[in-house]
């Protein structure tokens, strides 16, 4: 029983683990003024906090040249990169 136990406890370890150090993707509307410049962007935020709030300021820290970031669209694992790269363009992956 103590076995079963710790073997337990070793697997539900692991997935948390796992869980908490996916790489986390973020797609963004960016802005630049002056003249007035739209982009939409897919980022990677990094492992762990998987939250539209962290993204943000991932984002806005690594935003250059002027851009300014509008909004987070959503967050999502590497299964949603595909669907996404089209769409972005020279913004994927590019911050």
């Amino acid at each position: 029983m103590r076995t079963a136990l710790l073997s337990f406890g070793l697997v539900a370890s692991l997935t948390l683990a796992n869980a908490a150090g996916a790489a986390c993707y973020a797609d963004y509307k960016a802005k630049k003024d002056d003249p007035l410049r739209l982009h939409y962007g897919v980022i990677e935020v990094g492992d762990g906090n998987c939250s539209a709030g962290a993204a943000a300021s991932v984002i806005q820290g690594r935003l250059g040249n002027g851009w300014q970031l509008l909004e987070v669209e959503s967050v999502f694992g590497p299964e949603g990169l595909d669907q996404r790269k089209g769409r972005a363009g020279e913004f994927f992956l590019r911050y």
